[in-house]
């Protein structure tokens, strides 16, 4: 093989594009030269002082081939990125671990010798972590972030890890650009802040550069971002990976986790509200429904394909900022986890608990995207920073639960005590110490690699539109104009107008009108041209599994409804409205204005389970006002009773009231429609409590 160092994600070299001193310009992911304000730069270098030809591309085979461990420009980067933080995740630091069991429900044997895949009703342990990705361990869980969704397998073959988020597809193509997507979307080093948001310069700015990060940022502006829960969010292993059965034929696999409870996501001022409220929603949430017996449950699905069926796909499955549409490829359904125990101890469980993608069992295997490739090295990597050992499997949380043995000896914090005096193999004076073993060992799938060497992309990675425009048009009016709303919020925290522009610029690339939503309301004299694409934008069809509220269940599990009490409330209504929805598969709260309760009509007192100031509206996905005419009154006064119903119907729910609760809506301005209803009328309460009052938004929010 030969070197060839080019520096195009396009396969066009430097040179074909124009020769341009390096600190005069920047060589964005879409494959154009970008100017940048500011005249000379020093020249980037590797920390031996090395410059560097191309700083978006890792070293691989050839174009679709795999990254090549020579690539010391890529480890370089990679390892001091990692080993930033100590002990604390640099990303995916804030989380929610749980135990749980894995069932297998079909087999796959046709297409793997995984064991894991293959044995029809076997339970596999699970530790499952679910995590934000840009704030701190001490951050809040509602900040708009991608979800981490990791499971780890202690399957009977060893431990395997599938580690992905909640959205199906990444910022960035190449593992190479990771630590510059984190350092621009991380706080910003001069100034500490802000924590846990992209709402700032320096991600925009990042982003407004790097074309092939458009899909994720339709994914990243949707409510994909704002889940209401972590029981109803979908989980993604990302990128494609491969089966391989028992006659040494592979073929390609894209993981899926779909939430039995359905996809449901909150309001964006609700979001903000609920981070002040409770720091721990979505932790205490799942902490509460696995104590009442409410386990969260998840459909494992894959969708299977072939290198020839993928070789007709109008996209490259090996980029990772890409999905496969289900109408392309049916997902089918394998099995189900259950998560049902919560951790003993924090720190031990879901703190010391350690994914690698690299963690695979025979009959799975990797595919050349680069992204993976890289990620294969960084994991273990950040584990060994973090967990101080090369001995870090020996955690119990991390420890596999079949046998293992090898000669790997010592290290830090070694705990095993291996007995005699062979530590190698092969070998001949021990007749018990561990073999390979050909038969039944782990192999890699047999594929050809040709090709020059190189820091090149692959033609097939330069449509950056496509897909971007595709997920637009497959959502909701409501769910589009959610988009357009949080780009306008974002972008609007950016203080530099030519980020803006640039990121209206791409924008038309994907849908002219979201562009002219956007550009309005951040008040554009004239729209910013759009930057020359690296291919044609392709016209897909759209793909309504895309949405969420198209794939929102019809019913009330795992949801909660709160009542509003107060002195002299009907205790006949409370209980009517509460078995109601108590039959329909919610939690409820009774909410008083002292955390003792409230005396009802009759006289006997009615506990509370939380006070009006702490436990406002936005808590809930339903409430129930059920007030005396005193206990309005009363309540009109005191503000957090104004905010409680004006918060419930500005965030578009289901709202029950008696005579009293009419007056106290009447008092607070509240309007009316068809998601307000008499407490009566207790089925119909039901029925629209499952679902948000969309046609209600236009009334109470100006959206872009």
């Amino acid at each position: 093989m030969s070197k060839k160092e080019t520096t195009s994600n396009s396969g066009k070299s430097k040179q074909e594009k124009g020769s341009v001193p390096y600190g005069d310009s920047q060589l964005a992911a879409g494959g154009e030269l970008h100017q940048i304000a500011g005249g000379e730069h020093p020249a980037l270098t590797t920390n031996q002082g090395v410059a560097l030809s191309d700083n978006q591309n890792s070293l691989r085979a050839n174009p679709h081939g795999p990254t090549l461990l020579e690539d010391f420009i890529l480890r370089e980067k990679i390892t001091h990125f990692d080993h930033e933080r100590i002990p604390e995740r640099i990303v995916h630091a804030r989380a929610t671990g749980v135990h749980g069991f894995f069932e297998l429900i079909a087999s796959l044997k046709q297409y793997t010798t995984a064991r894991i895949l293959t044995e029809v009703g076997e339970k596999t342990p699970v530790f499952t972590r679910i995590s934000t990705v840009a704030g701190g361990a001490g951050s809040v869980d509602t900040p708009r972030d991608v979800r981490g969704f990791a499971v780890k397998f202690y399957t009977k073959e060893g431990n395997w890890d599938l580690v992905g988020n909640n959205i199906p597809v990444f910022f960035i193509q190449d593992a190479i650009k990771f630590p510059d997507l984190i350092h621009a979307v991380k706080m910003e080093p001069d100034r500490g802040f802000p924590q846990s948001a992209t709402a700032h310069d320096t991600f925009w700015d990042f982003i407004s550069l790097t074309p092939e990060s458009m899909h994720m940022v339709m994914w990243i502006m949707s409510d994909r971002t704002i889940p209401r829960s972590l029981r109803m969010i979908e989980g993604f292993g990302v990128h494609s990976f491969r089966l391989i059965n028992d006659t040494g034929q592979s073929t390609f696999v894209k993981f899926h986790w779909r939430p039995k409870l359905g996809l449901q996501s909150t309001i964006w001022d609700e979001t903000v509200k609920i981070a002040g409220a409770d720091q721990d929603f979505h932790r205490r949430d799942m902490f509460d429904a696995i104590a009442a017996g409410h386990f969260p449950e998840w459909e494992f699905a894959v969708q299977l394909f072939t290198q020839e069926e993928a070789d007709r796909f109008p996209f490259d499955h090996l980029d990772a900022t890409k999905l496969i549409p289900e109408e392309l490829v049916p997902l089918k359904v394998i099995g189900r986890m259950v998560l049902d125990r919560w951790p003993n101890n924090f720190f031990a469980e879901t703190e010391q608990v350690a994914y690698c993608p690299g963690n695979v069992v025979p009959g799975i295997d990797f595919s050349n995207d680069p992204l993976l490739q890289g990620r294969l090295f960084s994991y273990i990597d950040t584990q060994l920073s973090r967990l101080g050992s090369s001995n870090f499997h020996q955690i119990p949380i991390n420890a596999p639960k079949c046998p293992f043995s090898n000669h790997q000896r010592d290290g830090h914090m070694q705990m095993a005590q291996p007995a005699g005096r062979v530590a190698y193999e092969p070998n001949s004076l021990s007749e018990n110490s561990p073999r390979e073993t050909p038969a039944k060992g782990f192999h890699s799938a047999a594929v050809t690699e040709t090709g020059e060497k190189g820091r090149i992309r692959a033609e097939s990675f330069a449509d950056h539109y496509s897909q971007a425009r595709q997920f637009y048009l497959s959502q909701t009016a409501y769910e589009q104009a959610h988009i357009a709303s949080a780009l306008v919020f974002e972008l609007s925290k950016v203080e530099q107008m030519h980020v803006r522009e640039a990121m209206v610029g791409h924008l038309r690339h994907i849908e002219e009108d979201l562009a002219k939503r956007v550009a309005a309301g951040l008040a554009f004299d004239k729209m910013p041209d759009a930057p020359v694409a690296a291919a044609p934008v392709q016209e897909m069809k759209p793909s309504p599994a895309l949405q969420i509220i198209g794939k929102m269940k019809d019913t009330l599990m795992g949801r909660a409804i709160g009542i509003l009490i107060a002195d002299g409330s009907d205790g006949a209504v409370i209980e009517r409205i509460k078995k109601a929805a108590t039959d329909a598969g919610a939690t409820v709260k009774i909410v008083a204005p002292k955390v003792g309760g409230a005396k009802l009509a009759d006289g006997s007192m009615l506990a509370a389970d939380g006070q009006l100031a702490g436990t406002p509206s936005v808590l809930f996905d339903a409430v129930a006002v059920i007030l005396s005419d005193g206990g309005a009154k009363a309540l009109s006064k005191e503000s957090a009773a104004i905010d409680f119903v004006r918060d419930a119907y500005g965030h578009l729910k289901a709202i029950a009231v008696d005579k009293g609760g009419q007056a106290l809506l009447k008092m607070a301005n509240v309007g009316q429609d068809a998601g307000v209803m008499d407490t009566n009328d207790k089925d119909a309460f039901i029925t629209v409590a499952k679902t948000r009052q969309w046609d209600r938004e236009k009334s109470v929010r100006t959206l872009a």
